[in-house]
């Protein structure tokens, strides 16, 4: 399984954090590559979300299942369809990290565990002559970039402005 752990700070509580974090149907203002959200459910845990990517001559749906919330301090998902993957998002208070005149501060954790080799290759439709090792070399660098897109266009809906924000990389392929 490869893993992506990254995490920044936005000067807000885990309480006022949380809600941004657990609206995935804002998440194709993110980025890019994520052109819609569908929710089947209400957004509690067995909430099933449909995400409609799209990227080079590949689109695929992921449904993605929420499997577990302790809010405002955890978010936990698994794909369940064509792909082994999973993550969290954690909300943890760091007030020691709010500048001067900001009252508090809350790191925002983004993980992802995945095995790219376990897609689904007829869930795909590759163009002739592209294999999934070719699609997986050029994806997986791209995965990083895009995970900094949302978290730091998240902090900027959560801050309701846009600003440098600092994102600590814990572990990528």
């Amino acid at each position: 399984m490869d893993r992506i752990l990254l995490s920044t700070v936005a000067y807000r509580s885990p309480e006022e954090v949380f809600p941004y974090v657990r609206a995935f149907t804002n998440y194709p203002r993110y980025t890019e590559h994520l052109k819609e959200v569908r929710v089947h459910g209400d957004g509690d845990v067995g909430s099933v979300y449909d995400l409609e990517l799209g990227w080079w001559k590949l689109s695929y749906t992921a449904r993605s299942k929420v499997t577990a919330i302790s809010a405002p301090d955890s978010l936990e998902w698994h794909l369940i369809n064509n792909l082994d993957a999973r993550g969290e998002w954690r909300v943890e208070p760091e007030p020691e990290s709010a500048p001067e005149g900001v009252e508090t501060a809350s790191r925002i954790y983004f993980e992802a565990q995945y095995d790219p080799y376990s897609a689904d290759k007829s869930a795909l439709s590759l163009p002739r002559f592209v294999s999934l090792d070719w699609v997986v070399r050029k994806v997986q660098p791209k995965l990083l970039s895009e995970a900094e897109s949302v978290v730091e266009r998240l902090v900027a809906d959560i801050e309701g402005q846009r600003r440098d924000v600092t994102l600590t990389v814990h572990e990528i392929p």
